[in-house]
């Protein structure tokens, strides 16, 4: 203690300023740049520390990294110039183009809505009912990301040869996809003060408008989050959609860049697609707010009670369950059946090395995206505003790229500037940051967006650099979402196909690489174990994602 007599430390008087709600998100802005909040009428006069937020540094980084995910763009928009205004036009108002719009905004809409529907009513009944086994059917609800997209693809068409079309695409997506929803609004249910829901009900409010207009409402974040990964899936997804024959941008730009090395109609498409990325980031900005939803105050939340379900536990318990039969029991089906018609024969030495060298790159790339995306993901919370939101959208746009745009952009480069780097791991590795850095964003931004600002500032009254109070309160109430940032990354890696073909070095196979050009020939018995390994890799970093989420609801 001090001795100023009965007058407490400022760092302490602090804590106990009552900030009306309103001035909160302007809070956020002054802690970034360090300026002093001006004092509301009738209130007590808040005090800032005088040490300043590292905005200008954090600014700089998450600069740095968005100048570098607009190299692809910078490729297209090279190749735009080139070819010039009258082959452009040719090129992108077609009937073709227009055919391939309208398969994506119909995947895009009906995907979206069904995987929000699905994720949320199975992340109310695992978390918030007395649903039998709930915590296996919440890990049963996550399994789904440990199976790689087309081999999701690959094991229904195996099962039903006449699998085409836009309804197919849609089915074979949302059982593969919503994953990405259920995990961030499971973890935010955890989360979710129950006392809210009580004062809803005592209002006179029905369950049901307590769910929409006192639950719903704060799970947008997280909804938003989940839906833009999605989003930003179909729009890149190759593998799951050729095996189902359904053409969208993204196979419609494989298919042209191999019948035509680097042609100027791939590269237009690959522009067409880049706006539809940047259509989406803008849709979800608008719908996602500057909301905070950090607790602070007297008390502590206390865990909200599980609501029986009586007469509706018999069709409450078969969602999750045949649930479990689509996205887990006929992939694992399918593949056993390979598997036991290949016998031992199939399991040679080159799958031990594309597992080990699957490992290496995975968690290599994971924890480079997690780190590259940790300056942007601390602007998005602290200091929403016009920059941070233009920074976010050159994050956010390079995850919509097919690999195989990615990659021929840095083929190009390394080739023309830098020719020792062609084909090298460096090379390989910057296509994996450029490729997953928005499921590095989310993960930390969610994180960092519960942990209350007032902890930075009471850190920085009691001594603490700025620097400091960021990294050793922020960063380490964050760190259960950097792990599950690192761990997303390192699933999309694993699964990663066309841009590992293209820049892997020579003698480098993967589990993705290996199983692709086997089932290319037809050998669906000999991809088989790649596919097995595949799904053993991916299941530990599965369950470190569920595990994290509940660290970070403090379970």
């Amino acid at each position: 203690m001090t001795k100023s007599g009965n007058r407490p430390p400022k760092a302490v008087a602090f804590l106990f300023q009552r900030v009306k709600a309103p001035a909160l998100l302007q809070d956020n802005r002054l802690l970034a740049s360090g300026t002093e909040a001006p004092a509301a009428p009738g209130t007590m006069r808040m005090f800032l520390p005088r040490g300043r937020m590292p905005h200008a540094s954090v600014v700089l980084l998450a600069t740095l990294v968005a100048l570098f995910s607009l190299v692809p763009l910078g490729f297209i928009g090279w190749i735009t110039y080139d070819v010039g205004w009258e082959t452009v036009k040719a090129l992108v108002f077609r009937s073709r183009v227009g055919d391939l719009l309208i398969n994506t905004v119909l995947l895009e809409s009906i995907t979206i809505p069904l995987s929000i529907a699905l994720a949320v009513t199975l992340a109310w009944l695992t978390e918030r009912t007395n649903v039998p086994f709930a915590r296996l059917w919440a890990w049963l609800a996550i399994a789904p990301l440990a199976v790689p997209a087309f081999v999701h693809s690959y094991a229904w068409v195996s099962l039903i040869p006449g699998m085409r079309g836009l309804q197919s695409g849609v089915f074979v997506s949302v059982i593969a996809y919503y994953p990405f929803l259920y995990l961030p609004v499971a973890a935010a249910l955890r989360r979710l003060d129950p006392a809210i829901e009580d004062a809803a009900a005592s209002l006179g409010l029905n369950p049901w408008r307590v769910f929409f207009r006192a639950v719903l409402p704060q799970l947008r974040f997280a909804i938003c989050g989940g839906s833009l990964l999605i989003a930003l899936h179909l729009l890149s997804e190759y593998g799951l959609f050729v095996m189902i024959r359904f053409d969208t941008f993204a196979t419609a730009i494989v298919d042209q860049f191999q019948s035509s090395y680097n042609s100027p109609a791939s590269n237009m498409l690959g522009g067409v697609l880049v706006a539809c990325c940047l259509f989406l980031l803008g849709l979800e900005v608008l719908l996602r707010g500057n909301e905070r939803y950090a607790r602070v105050g007297a008390g502590s939340p206390r865990p909200a009670d599980r609501r029986r379900l009586g007469w509706f536990m018999v069709p409450a318990l078969s969602l999750p369950i045949v649930l479990a039969v689509l996205t887990l029991g006929v992939p694992l089906v399918t593949l056993g059946r390979w598997l036991y018609l290949g016998g031992s024969e199939i399991w040679r030495i080159e799958v031990a090395s594309a597992f080990v060298q699957t490992i290496v790159l995975a968690l290599a790339g994971g924890v480079l995206a997690t780190i590259a995306a940790a300056p942007m993901a601390w602007l998005s919370v602290r200091a929403p505003g016009r920059l941070q939101r233009l920074l976010e959208a050159c994050h956010y746009y390079v995850g919509s790229l097919p690999g195989v745009v990615v990659a021929l952009a840095l083929v190009t480069i390394t080739v023309r500037l830098m020719l020792p780097l062609y084909q090298t791991f460096a090379t390989l590795l910057v296509a994996y940051v450029m490729l997953f850095l928005p499921r590095a964003m989310v993960g930390l931004r969610t994180s960092i967006a519960q942990a209350p600002v007032e902890l930075e500032r009471a850190a920085m009254g009691l001594g603490r650099t700025p620097g400091q109070a960021v990294r050793q309160i922020t960063m380490r109430l964050a760190a259960p979402g950097a792990a599950a940032s690192v761990a997303l990354a390192a699933l999309g890696i694993t699964n990663e196909l066309t841009a590992t073909l293209m820049l892997s070095p020579n003698g480098v196979d993967t589990l993705a690489t290996k199983f692709w050009s086997l089932t290319s020939e037809i050998d669906y018995v000999s991809a088989a174990p790649y596919a097995f390994m595949m799904i053993v890799l991916s299941l530990p970093l599965t369950l470190t994602l569920y595990t994290q989420s509940k660290r970070t609801a403090g379970q």
